[in-house]
């Protein structure tokens, strides 16, 4: 755990001498990050006994030039590296920019803008004695826009996203595996950057599973160590896992909050497709692409449109023509998939009994006994 956490805190008692001497401590060590944190610590605590003290920390606070650096580390801290691979612990994505708002559904479109929201605003968080969320949890299935989203986060506040690359971290060498962590970490705290724990589940699982050996428990353990000390004044932490109960029950209570990302209903898989198909789809075809494809990933949708597209150009027809032709494997479906796409394609409304039955072989009346026995 770093001096900033383990310092005489300034929440408790204020003795001018000992808060002078861990300052100057911190800052000849050359952690500017933790100066900063134990500073917004004094700073909300003097509200109350000082409040010009106070706003005077806070206005050299919002002044900080590091504040406002893109990549402080760049200059001062090297990528850090596995020590016998020499590969990168981390890598630095820039995806994210001129990316467009993920398709998502709104509660979790609300929180990603929380985030925001409270990262833009959090010189007037601090003024109010609170600091913005450290760490979000991104919890879904593959494919549902978690990394997406961390792009799209880390784009919006202008800000590097580096991700925690688990394949250079987890050394063969289990003993380095936690100096790893520790060092991608540090590296992170002091730069200005969102860091994503993609796959957390591979380094965060529960420490009673009796199939991992006692290193892995203990990199559990590293983990909860560096995000507690992440310091308030730091970049974002965003984890990302496909496999939420595998997690520790510590490692939840070390996130502020718990966005949540669903595979995408009817509605959201028709915007995600016309995106994708941008403007090369008709209404019908994209109509019949998103009731025929329930269960789907954002990722799955994006793979068949560009297929149907490519196909257009291949071979030299209509899209729509080649999306519609695509659904005719439907034909061939067990009856029961067949049965719940034509009571879609019926409940849309824009499709005509001679229209199912040829897309999905399903009669009239076969229609109508099921929708029947289903109601």
């Amino acid at each position: 755990m770093s001096e900033a956490h383990s310092s005489p805190s300034p929440q408790s008692h204020f003795d001018c001498d000992e808060i002078l001497v861990h300052l100057a401590r911190l800052s000849l060590s050359g952690r500017d990050q933790d100066v900063a944190t134990y500073l917004q610590r004094v700073a909300r605590r003097l509200r109350v006994t000082s409040p010009e003290t106070a706003a005077a920390l806070t206005t050299v606070l919002r002044e900080a030039p590091t504040r406002t650096s893109p990549l402080r580390s760049t200059s001062a801290a090297p990528m850090p590296v596995d020590g016998d691979s020499r590969l990168p612990l981390l890598r630095i994505d820039t995806k994210g920019l001129g990316l467009q708002e993920p398709i998502l559904d709104q509660h979790t479109q609300r929180i990603l803008h929380q985030i925001i929201d409270e990262r833009r605003h959090g010189i007037r968080l601090l003024e109010a004695g609170l600091a913005p969320s450290r760490a979000a949890l991104f919890v879904g299935p593959p494919g549902v826009g978690k990394t997406m989203a961390a792009q799209w986060i880390a784009a919006q506040l202008g800000l590097p996203l580096a991700v925690l690359d688990l394949s250079s971290v987890m050394s063969s060498l289990l003993g380095k595996t936690g100096i790893n962590l520790r060092y991608a970490f540090d590296y992170a705290k002091q730069s200005e950057c969102v860091l994503l724990l993609d796959e957390l589940d591979a380094i965060g699982k529960r420490r009673g599973d009796e199939g991992d050996v006692g290193e892995l428990k203990r990199l559990v353990t590293v983990l909860l160590q560096q995000v507690d000390d992440w310091p308030d004044g730091a970049g974002l932490i965003l984890g990302a896992t496909n496999h939420p109960e595998l997690l520790d029950a510590a490692v939840w209570r070390r996130f502020d909050l718990m966005v949540p990302f669903a595979s995408p209903n009817a509605d959201l898989r028709r915007a995600a497709i016309a995106r994708f198909a941008a403007g090369h789809f008709g209404d019908t075809a994209v109509d019949l692409l998103a009731l025929s494809t329930e269960g789907s990933s954002f990722n799955d949708l994006e793979r068949r449109v560009m297929t149907i597209r490519r196909n257009a150009v291949i071979h030299e027809q209509d899209p729509d023509r080649v999306a519609i032709d695509s659904l005719a494997e439907l034909r061939h479906a067990p009856l029961n998939e067949r049965l719940a796409f034509a009571q879609r394609l019926h409940e849309h409304g824009g499709f005509s009994q001679r229209q199912i039955n040829s897309l999905t072989g399903v009669s009239r009346d076969t229609l109508r006994k099921h929708i029947k026995t289903a109601g």
